[in-house]
Formats: C-alpha cells, sequence, structure tokens
C-alpha cells in the first residue's frame, strides 16, 4: 500500500534520517513528511512508512528504527542506522524510479550500500569516529549536514522544519550524484574495454571522450597501458594511469621537463608542434590536434620505458 506519511523523529536531525528521507519521497513523492515523536504519529499502521523512531524494526509493518536493545545488525555484524535499514528494503527500488538500467541495479545498489551507506551507518552508530578523517572530520557529509540545525538560541518554532528540508534538499544532490557517477562508470566500461582491445599490446589507450577509465584498464589486466589521450572541447587531453584507487601514484609520470610549460616553451622542450599544456604535477597534459597529443603520448611513453 502505498505510504500517506514518512514519519521521523522530531527535533535535531541527522545524516541517517536525512538520508534515509531522499530515498522514501523518491519512491512516494505524494506522502508528506511528519516528524514527531507523538504515540499517535509513531505506532505503525497502514498509512505510513516509520523511521529512525518508534523503537522498533520490523518491515512487514514499515517501522525502521536502530535505537531499541536488540537493534538490527547487517550480516558482517555491524550496526545498521535507519539509512541502511531503508536502503536495504527500498534502495533497489530506489535505482529503479531513477531509470537506471536493470543490469547495473546490483551492481550500484552494492557498491553505494559498501562506500556510502555503511559509513553513514557507523558514524550515527558510534562505530566510527569522524576524526578517522584528521583535519577533514568537519568535512564529512554527516559533519556538514548538521551544521543546517539551527543555533541553541534559536526561537522560530518553524527553524528545525526549515532547516530538516534545506539540509535534505543538500542529501538529495550528494545521493544522486554519486549515483549517477557510478552509474556512469558502468556505462564507460563497455567504451574502455573496446578501446583497450584496439590498443592491443600498445602503451597508449585513446578513448573517444573523456569518461572513466581506471577501473575497466584494472578488470581487463591491461598493465602494460601507461597513458590515455582523449579529445575535449577544443583541444585533446593526455593523461596518466593511477596505479591505486586511493593516492596519486601513477604508472608512468609525464616528462620532468614538460612541468609546468604551456604553448611555445613546451612545443619548443618536446619538439612537438600544437603541444599546449603540461601541468607541474605531470599528470596531465594537452595538446592543439590527436596527432600532437598520440606524438607527447609515445614520447612519454619512450622515456618512461628508458628509465625501467
Amino acid at each position: 500500500m502505498t505510504p500517506d506519511f514518512l514519519v521521523t523523529h522530531s527535533g535535531g536531525f541527522h545524516a541517517d534520517e536525512l538520508l534515509s528521507s531522499v530515498i522514501l519521497t523518491r519512491l512516494f513523492p505524494q506522502a508528506r513528511i511528519v516528524r514527531s515523536r507523538a504515540p499517535e504519529w509513531i505506532t505503525p499502521g497502514a498509512d505510513r512508512i516509520i523511521y529512525d523512531v518508534g523503537g522498533a524494526y520490523d518491515a512487514e509493518v514499515r517501522i525502521f528504527d536502530h535505537h531499541q536493545r536488540g537493534a538490527p545488525l547487517r550480516p558482517d555484524g555491524q550496526p545498521y542506522s535507519s539509512f541502511g535499514l531503508i536502503w536495504t528494503h527500498y534502495g533497489r527500488d530506489y535505482l529503479a524510479a531513477l531509470e537506471l538500467p536493470t543490469a547495473h541495479v546490483e551492481s550500484v545498489y552494492a557498491s553505494f550500500d559498501s562506500s556510502f551507506v555503511l559509513p553513514i551507518d557507523l558514524v550515527d552508530n558510534g562505530a566510527l569516529s569522524p576524526a578517522t578523517a584528521g583535519p577533514l572530520a568537519g568535512l564529512t557529509l554527516s559533519a556538514l549536514l548538521e551544521t543546517l540545525k539551527p543555533v541553541f538560541d534559536e526561537t522560530d518554532p518553524e527553524a528545525e522544519t526549515r532547516g530538516f528540508h534545506a539540509a535534505l534538499a543538500i542529501a538529495r544532490t550528494f545521493v544522486e550524484a554519486r549515483i549517477a557517477g557510478s552509474a556512469a562508470k558502468l556505462r564507460a566500461e563497455a567504451l574502455v574495454q573496446k578501446a583497450i582491445v584496439d590498443a592491443g599490446q600498445g602503451h597508449i589507450l585513446e578513448l573517444p571522450m573523456g569518461m572513466p577509465f581506471r577501473s575497466a584498464v584494472v578488470k581487463a589486466g591491461a598493465d602494460q597501458l601507461l597513458f590515455v589521450i582523449h579529445p575535449r572541447d577544443k583541444d585533446w587531453c593526455l593523461t596518466t594511469i593511477r596505479s591505486n584507487d586511493e593516492g596519486f601514484e601513477v604508472r608512468a609520470d609525464l616528462p620532468a621537463a614538460w612541468a609546468g610549460l604551456t604553448n611555445g616553451d613546451l612545443e619548443a622542450v618536446c619538439g612537438i608542434k600544437g603541444a599546449s599544456f603540461c601541468h607541474n604535477g605531470r599528470f596531465i597534459a594537452a595538446a592543439r590536434t590527436r596527432e600532437a597529443a598520440l606524438a607527447m603520448a609515445e614520447l612519454a611513453v619512450n622515456e618512461a620505458i628508458a628509465k625501467e
């Protein structure tokens, strides 16, 4: 039965019920969010979904709290927040509502759960401290959403509601952008795989446009690839390939002599007409034509191989 109400607690808001609300309001746009702790609202009924309040977890009657004794745990023993519970029961429907291809739903569901939902669950339950992010602790999504709470001496009774809905809009933007990015990686994978086949045993991967490529390169076992070129709006881009998902180490750097140079200065050093830019960090360069980008990539490959 389609709910008329989405019920969560009143008072200070947190990331877990905000993000749960992102999922539920997409699936049930006609339902009204009710923020209350009143018994008449937090008691299960056919017209509502209750989450992060109510002291029970029972998917059959659509109540999803995690604060009670015997609160639900993930199969690996880690705690759920309301977001994890809502994602478990409604995440696949949410992805379908975003019109992801059916073949991609399970992959995106699992990756979003492990990389986005689980950290929210752990932080909300005190099982993971934002302090592990070091100086960035205050810039985690959980912390940023809570900055939209009204200040302690705010007297307007509607301030909490305004803050909740402002934070909800921001939370929605992050969730949808993250999922769109995951879906884009899957769409790109087929294009990258074809380009890898075309590259053969060469060291340069040519793509038809800028797109995520590293995961497909790793999956294909294409360890011989060192650089990627692709067209941009008005020029061509030459990039390195990172060695790992984390950090900035790359399989091979662009030549040190190119670092920070542009246009005529770069042309003079590399000897390639149309070379236009190289970042001082030597992880990206640009050229005016495909031929120039390819020539730069070949020079970079030769230098990298010579250093082995």
